[in-house]
Parts: C-alpha cells; sequence; structure tokens
C-alpha cells in the first residue's frame, strides 16, 4: 500500500439498526487509516443526536485530508426517513446501493478495504431483492469465482463449506467440486492474507460420529475423504473428517491454524461462544479484502446507546491487517 494512509470504507448496513450507531461510536477511535462511513448523512447526524453523541462530521472526498475527531461520511441517500428500531422495506435498495458503493470503490483502488455494518435480509427480501447474505452478493458483484465464509475470534479461525442453506439442502451442496474449491481457497487466503506459510487445516464431517463408516450417512465416504486425500496429494495439509463433536478439542485446535465446518451452525456456535462481540466476518475468495461484525441488527438496541461496538472494532482492525500485507 505504500506509504499513504490506507481507506476503507465501512457501510453503516440496515439503517433501522445498531449499524449508524456502530460507526459514530468508532469516529473517535484511533486507527491508522481513513474511515469512511457509506450512508445517509442525516440518518447519521439524527442518529447522533439521538445517543448524545458529539460527533464532527465531514462529507468524504477522495484525495482530500480529514478533519482530526470527526467522521468522514460518504452520502448515499435513503429512500425514505428511518426510524431506530423500525424496518422498512422501501429501503432495501439503499442498503445495496451502500454495499455497491464500497465494492466498486475497492475494485477500482480508491478504497483498501471494505467493512460491512449488518444488514436486514428480510427487509431486503420484502423490498422484491432477491438477497441471501452479504457473502454471495459480494461474490455475485466482484465475479468471484469461489468465495468462503470465515469468522475469526476468541483465538479461532472457523471456515464453512456451506453458508446461508437450509439444512436440508446442505448434503447436496457439498461436492467434490465444491469442497475442493473451498480448501483451496482457504488454504491461499491463509497464506496471503494471514501470513502462514504452510497452513494446517482440520476438515469436519458432515454426519455424527463422521457417518459411522456411512452407517449415518455416506458423504464422508463419498465426498469429504477423497477430496481430503486428492489435496493432501497436492501438498495441503489437511486433517479429517473429524467428527463435529470433537473438532473443537483443545489438543487439535492447538495443531490447526482454521476449521472447516460443513455447515452454518456446525461451527458458529462455537465461536461465537468464544468470542461473540470481538468476533470478525471475513469473506475469502474476493479480489477485494472484506470483513464484517459477528452479530446482526439488533433492531431492540438501535439508537438506545447500549450497542457495543467490539466486534466492528476488531473488522476494522483485522482488514487494515489483511491490507498491509497486500502486495503494492
Amino acid at each position: 500500500m505504500g506509504s499513504k494512509l490506507p481507506v476503507i470504507a465501512l457501510t453503516t448496513g440496515e439503517p433501522a439498526g445498531i449499524g449508524p450507531d456502530l460507526a459514530l461510536m468508532l469516529a473517535r477511535a484511533e486507527f491508522p487509516a481513513r474511515i469512511v462511513a457509506i450512508g445517509d448523512e442525516k440518518l447519521l447526524a439524527d442518529r447522533a443526536r439521538r445517543l448524545g453523541l458529539d460527533v464532527a462530521m465531514q462529507r468524504y472526498s477522495r484525495g482530500e485530508g480529514m478533519l482530526r475527531d470527526a467522521l468522514e461520511i460518504d452520502h448515499v441517500p435513503l429512500a425514505r426517513p428511518s426510524r431506530a428500531g423500525e424496518l422498512d422495506p422501501a429501503n432495501g435498495p439503499y442498503v445495496l446501493a451502500t454495499l455497491d458503493r464500497a465494492i466498486d470503490g475497492c475494485l477500482s483502488g480508491e478504497f483498501d478495504a471494505m467493512v460491512t455494518a449488518p444488514v436486514h435480509k428480510s427487509a431486503i427480501n420484502d423490498a422484491g431483492i432477491a438477497f441471501t447474505g452479504h457473502t454471495e452478493y459480494l461474490a455475485e458483484r466482484t465475479g468471484a469465482a469461489h468465495v468462503v465464509m470465515m469468522l475469526v475470534g476468541g483465538g479461532l479461525r472457523v471456515a464453512l463449506a456451506t453458508t446461508h442453506l437450509s439444512l436440508a439442502d446442505v448434503p447436496k451442496a457439498i461436492t467434490r467440486a465444491s469442497l475442493t474449491a473451498t480448501l483451496k481457497v482457504i488454504d491461499e487466503a491463509l497464506r496471503s492474507q494471514f501470513g502462514i506459510a504452510k497452513p494446517r487445516i482440520l476438515v469436519s464431517g458432515l454426519n455424527p460420529h463422521s457417518g459411522e463408516s456411512g452407517h449415518l450417512g455416506r458423504e464422508e465416504i463419498d465426498v469429504i475423504s477423497p477430496v481430503i486425500a486428492e489435496l493432501a496429494s497436492q501438498g495441503l495439509s489437511l486433517e479429517g473428517p473429524i467428527p463435529a463433536d470433537t473438532l473443537f478439542v483443545p489438543d487439535r485446535l492447538q495443531r490447526a491454524d482454521c476449521a472447516l465446518a460443513m455447515f452454518h451452525d456446525q461451527g458458529l456456535p462455537v465461536l461465537k461462544y468464544a468470542s461473540f462481540g470481538r468476533g470478525v466476518n471475513v469473506t475469502l475468495g474476493l479480489p477485494i479484502i472484506r470483513t464484517s461484525v459477528d452479530h446482526g441488527t439488533a433492531l431492540d438496541l438501535a439508537g438506545t446507546g447500549r450497542a457495543e461496538a467490539g466486534s466492528l472494532a476488531e473488522a476494522l482492525r483485522l482488514a487494515l491487517e489483511i491490507a498491509r500485507r497486500r502486495p503494492v
């Protein structure tokens, strides 16, 4: 990145949620970067007044310096005024517009990374927009061939072979091709983004007891084990398939850099128990750097001053850490 101060795009998320609150709370935090909040400036000003936060605000302009202790805002207008805690599907397109602005800025080199506050999927879907989640949207918008969701926190890195799927749809989504691509993306990202020379990856089974030799399911025999064997022959350091109930025992974790769970609720409850409020979501396999919080929009906390910005602060720090490793 050279000697210039990195520029991080911070999307403020669902306007009725805590995303605007968190951006405001971090306005005076010390980061070795320019943090540009992408969202509606009136929304942020109104929320600051409601929270009793004295935050100076400055309209973002590329190439210009920022005022000390000011929040730089790249203004994207709301479709309709938003109230804390009250979802309005009319603002679904606004949420995606903030994401598009950050994505485009990262792709062009204007921003060094993007960090996302939480969005509310149902509000976007209720606007008539098919939206599964940040991970899938970022992959489509950037043309990424294969992306992987990984959460970092509590001394753990946990990646997912599938993300936001119904449990009934998970087995057929775990194919040799998809699992091979996932493990290659994880291995490459741990090397390039986390500076690990030879990553060691634990791979979970899908079924209880990793299928019990086929008696509780054949995915381990037909898909997971053959993929592990093939990639190990190519030099990847993999262990598995490991029954999920013993995947996170301390002895195994000490010998590993990342654990791959087969589905969302197989891996994330453990990480969130270890790190909730400080965890970070990282999208691997993108041509840009993207991190996010490990929690949702918390509509009941929006505008109350009771939200905590720890996860967002960690997401910003990790984005900066990864950006520093990126070649100039």
